[in-house]
């Protein structure tokens, strides 16, 4: 007897002494095993001014801004009313131009209401000019609204990009040019369009060898009139460290002309429809 209970108090002893160690090892789970999600989409508004007209009526208007989207997107919401009416008595219908500087320099522009490129988290003067109507009719303002928004969603990284091998063309003759288009992110696919357009009136030529493009074809079937000033290409292969090369050859006269070059992209999520990226590419200018 006096050995099965020295037996007992050893057992008792050693998962005693075991218990302390491994229990603050359990709750511990490793920094990298959730990283942490980026910031939802917001949007912030704030009042800009207020727009009279001459027998009585008032528009009083806000500006809005988006962020945590590779696009800012600006609108101007406004409440209406006639003389002796409630400000939410009409709709309203807004219209017109915004301008949104930082430290005293443009940032990014656009219509009412419409979006730019979001510049990243900062203090924004945002100017509109606005024009407000009301329905039912009887309402018609324009005028100037300022508001100052602060910004907080840091700046989407970039996922695609695209490099033009030069940055003018040479007037008077023919000018090869070498876009890269990269896909730098994980996410989305390898699928992409491809556009570049030159100055329709310049009588620039935009032609290619590449089977991926095409000049656009214009006007009703069945013509087959296609834009000479313009290329639309179908890039279906790219994939992060393997760019798509796109050899372009641009012919220009006396006029000479730019040619500017864009991206859409997919970035997918399930069947969502609006997944979708506009990236705006290098100008080549004239020499």
């Amino acid at each position: 007897m006096p050995t099965r209970a020295t037996k007992t108090k050893l057992k008792l002893l050693i998962g005693a002494a075991v218990l302390p160690l491994t229990l603050p090892l359990m709750p511990v789970s490793p920094a990298w095993s959730s990283p942490s999600p980026p910031p939802e989409p917001a949007t912030l508004c704030a009042p800009a001014g207020i727009l009279r007209g001459a027998n009585g009526q008032r528009a009083v208007v806000s500006l809005c801004a988006g962020s945590g989207t590779p696009t800012m997107g600006v609108s101007a919401p406004a409440t209406c009313s006639g003389p002796g009416e409630d400000d939410d008595d009409r709709a309203c219908l807004t219209s017109g131009t915004w301008t949104a500087r930082k430290g005293g320099v443009t940032a990014v522009s656009g219509k009412l209401p419409g979006s730019g490129e979001y510049p990243g988290p900062g203090t924004y003067d945002v100017t509109a000019d606005v024009r407000v109507k009301s329905s039912p009719a009887g309402l018609d303002l324009h005028g100037t609204v300022h508001a100052t928004l602060t910004l907080t969603a840091p700046k989407p990284p970039a996922t695609h990009r695209i490099e033009v091998d030069r940055a003018t063309l040479q007037r008077g003759a023919a000018t090869t040019l070498t876009y890269r288009i990269f896909r730098d992110s994980e996410q989305g696919d390898g699928s992409a369009r491809f556009g570049l357009i030159g100055e329709e009136s310049s009588g620039v030529r935009l032609s290619t060898s590449d089977a991926r493009c095409v000049n656009p074809l214009t006007g009703r079937y069945p013509a087959t009139t296609r834009n000479a000033y313009a290329l639309d290409c179908a890039l279906t292969d790219l994939q992060p460290g393997h760019p798509a090369t796109v050899v372009v050859r641009a012919s220009v006269g006396a006029a000479c002309s730019t040619v500017v070059s864009k991206l859409g992209y997919w970035m997918p999520q399930g069947q969502a429809l609006y997944t979708g990226g506009m990236l705006a590419g290098p100008t080549v200018r004239c020499g």
